[in-house]
């Protein structure tokens, strides 16, 4: 059973891990939101995207989450008519960045509800743990 314990605190931890570097890259892309190009033409930040892979613990057995890849969103740059912003093409439209604050505060708060869960996850396993050596004692 405390072997067991342990391993429901290393899904959770892993679980937290992998919210943990999503909730980065969602900081990033809403600190990036207003980040055009520096040069005429010149491509402006693009928002970030996470995907998690189930990976299998050969040790324990467990399958835990991880981080698969940070990649990079493709969709069209929107373009917004500015002639005097250095970043500006010949015709004087800047490419802005194809981060929208709406989406990225939805996924910041799925990310703080999962990362929580995790977390209340460990607790219960911890005051388990706790009880356990209490009644050994």
């Amino acid at each position: 059973m405390p072997n067991d314990l342990n391993q429901a605190l290393d899904v959770s931890a892993a679980g937290m891990d992998a919210q943990t570097a999503r909730l980065r890259v969602i900081a990033q892309n809403i600190a990036n939101q207003d980040t055009t190009g520096s040069s005429p033409g010149a491509d402006a930040y693009r928002r970030k995207t996470v995907t998690f892979k189930s990976v299998l613990d050969k040790t324990t057995g467990d399958e835990k989450v991880q981080v698969k890849n940070i990649g990079t969103d493709q969709s069209d740059l929107p373009l917004k008519y500015d002639p005097s912003n250095p970043a500006a093409n010949a015709q004087g439209y800047v490419k802005l960045p194809n981060v929208n604050s709406f989406v990225e505060v939805m996924d910041m708060r799925e990310a703080e509800r999962t990362y929580s869960a995790n977390l209340s996850v460990m607790q219960a396993t911890r005051s388990m743990m706790n009880r356990t050596l209490d009644i050994l004692k």
